[in-house]
C-alpha cells in the first residue's frame, strides 16, 4: 500500500495546521449559525461543513476536482450555485420577524442545519481549488498509488479542521444561547455575514490554481 513518507506527512501537518487555524468561509458560517440558532447549530453545522469536506476527498482523488476547476463552465456553475445558495440564506435570515418565525428559526430541525453546512461547503469554488493545488504538493510519485494518498492527507486535513471547527462551534455557539434575548441583531448580523459570503463567492477568480 503507497504511504505518504513521515516526513513530508510532518509537513503537511504543519502547513494544513497554519491553514485551518486561520478563519475562512467555513468558520464564518459556521459563526453565523452559532450566533442565531446556538451550540447545536453551532456543532451541526461544523459536522455538516466537514461531511462536505469528504465529498472533496473523494472528488479530488478521482480527478472531478482537477476537471471542475479547468473547466470553465464547470466552475462557473459551481460557483454561481454556491453564491446563489448562501445569498438565499442570507435573505431567509434577513426577512424572518420576530414572534411565530424566529421560533420557527429556533426550532430548525439540526439535519436540516447539517445538510445546509454539507451543501455550503460542497458549492465552495475556493475548496476545489484548494484541494486541487494544496494536496498534491504532499503526494509522494515514488510511492504510487496517488489517488490512495490524496485521500489520506485529505482525511488528515478533515481532522485537523473538524477539531478547528468545534472549537469555534461551541464557543460562538455558547455566546449565541447568551444572548437570545438579542435575536433581531443576531438575525441582521447572521443575514449580512451569509450574503457577503455570497458575494464573496461570486467574485472567486479564474479557473486554474496558481
Amino acid at each position: 500500500m503507497a504511504m505518504v513518507s513521515p516526513s513530508k506527512l510532518l509537513v503537511f501537518f504543519l502547513a494544513a495546521t497554519a491553514l485551518v487555524i486561520v478563519p475562512g468561509p467555513n468558520i464564518i458560517y459556521i459563526t453565523a449559525r452559532g450566533l442565531a440558532q446556538g451550540r447545536a447549530a453551532a456543532v451541526m453545522s461544523a459536522l455538516g461543513v466537514e461531511t462536505g469536506t469528504l465529498v472533496h476527498i473523494a472528488a479530488a482523488s478521482a480527478g472531478l476536482s482537477y476537471l471542475i476547476a479547468r473547466s470553465a463552465t464547470a466552475f462557473a456553475a459551481v460557483k454561481w450555485a454556491g453564491a446563489a445558495y448562501l445569498v438565499y440564506l442570507g435573505i431567509r435570515t434577513l426577512t424572518s420577524r420576530n414572534g411565530a418565525d424566529a421560533r420557527e428559526a429556533a426550532r430548525q430541525p439540526l439535519r436540516r442545519v447539517f445538510a445546509e453546512g454539507v451543501i455550503v461547503n460542497v458549492l465552495n469554488p475556493k475548496v476545489i481549488l484548494f484541494f486541487l493545488a494544496f494536496l498534491p504538493q504532499f503526494v509522494d510519485a515514488d510511492a504510487g498509488a496517488p489517488a490512495l494518498q490524496i485521500v489520506v492527507l485529505g482525511l488528515a486535513l478533515l481532522t485537523l479542521g473538524l477539531v478547528n471547527d468545534m472549537v469555534y462551534a461551541l464557543g460562538v455557539g455558547t455566546l449565541g444561547t447568551v444572548l437570545r434575548g438579542r435575536q433581531r441583531a443576531l438575525r441582521y448580523v447572521s443575514g449580512c455575514v451569509y450574503l457577503g459570503l455570497g458575494i464573496a463567492t461570486a467574485f472567486t477568480g479564474g479557473t486554474r490554481s496558481r
